[in-house]
C-alpha cells in the first residue's frame, strides 16, 4: 500500500463544544489549531500514528473565497445536518519517501501553509455529499515528532493507535466518486462505504478489548477498541 491514514476531520459546531463528550470518555485534548486564509479552526486529539481533527468555520468570507471554495469546506461545514458529508481524510505516504497521492487531485495553496508545501486536494473536492480526501507528502506520525513538540498522545482511556476507518454515507448519494476506487486499492486502513446516514467508525488497536462508544446524536462518531 502506498499510503496512509494521517488525520481525518469532523465538521463541527463554532469551537467544537462536542469536544466535552470525547475529554468525559477519557481523550486527552491536544494544542487547537487556525488556518487564516481558510477561515477554519479546530480542536485535536493526537493517536500514536494519526489524529482527530474537530473543525468549524471563523470566518465564512475567507472559507466562500475563490481561492478556498473549490475544497468544499464551506458546504460541508454549513450543510453538515442537511445532506453534506462533515467529514474529511488526510492521507500521507505509508514508506520513508514521499509517493504521491493515490487519487487524482489538484493542488491547494493555503495562505496559512508555507511554501513550497502543498496540499493535494481530491480531483471530487466540490462533490459535498462525499468526505473530503486529500494528500499531504509532509506528513509523519505524531509519534515521529520531536519530544519537544510532540502532542499529547497517552489517553485515560487506553487508546493509542487507529488501525482502520470506515466512513459511511448515504445510499443513493454521489457517494463513491473514481479517486475513492483508488483509495481502496491504495490504502488499506481507510474505506467509505454505504449506509443509512453519515457515520466515522474509528478502530484502535485492531479491536483487541471488543469494546464499543458510540457519540451519537453529538457527533456522528463511534471507537470501537
Amino acid at each position: 500500500m502506498s499510503a496512509e491514514l494521517d488525520h481525518f476531520f469532523i465538521c463541527t459546531s463554532r469551537g467544537a463544544p462536542e469536544v466535552e463528550q470525547l475529554a468525559r470518555f477519557g481523550l486527552a485534548e491536544g494544542a487547537p489549531n487556525r488556518h487564516p486564509g481558510q477561515g477554519t479552526a479546530n480542536r485535536r486529539f493526537f493517536f500514536e500514528n494519526a489524529f482527530l481533527e474537530l473543525l468549524w468555520v471563523e470566518d465564512p468570507t475567507e472559507t466562500q473565497s475563490a481561492l478556498v471554495r473549490r475544497t468544499g469546506l464551506w458546504e460541508r461545514w454549513s450543510n453538515r445536518c442537511d445532506g453534506a458529508s462533515p467529514f474529511g481524510v488526510c492521507l500521507r505516504s505509508a514508506g520513508t519517501e514521499p509517493s504521491g497521492a493515490p487519487f487524482a487531485t489538484w493542488e491547494y495553496r493555503p495562505p496559512y501553509l508555507p511554501a513550497p508545501l502543498v496540499i493535494h486536494m481530491s480531483a471530487s473536492s466540490q462533490i459535498s455529499q462525499s468526505p473530503l480526501l486529500f494528500y499531504i507528502a509532509f506528513g509523519r506520525r505524531p509519534d515521529a515528532d520531536d519530544p519537544s513538540r510532540r502532542q499529547p498522545l497517552k489517553h485515560p482511556a487506553g487508546l493509542r493507535a487507529i488501525t482502520r476507518l470506515e466512513i459511511a454515507v448515504p445510499m443513493g448519494s454521489q457517494s463513491h466518486p473514481p479517486e475513492q476506487e483508488a483509495l481502496e486499492q491504495q490504502c488499506s486502513d481507510v474505506r467509505v462505504v454505504g449506509g443509512s446516514g453519515h457515520l466515522v467508525e474509528v478502530s484502535f488497536d485492531g479491536r483487541k478489548l471488543g469494546q464499543t462508544a458510540d457519540f451519537r446524536p453529538a457527533l456522528p462518531l463511534v471507537f470501537h477498541w
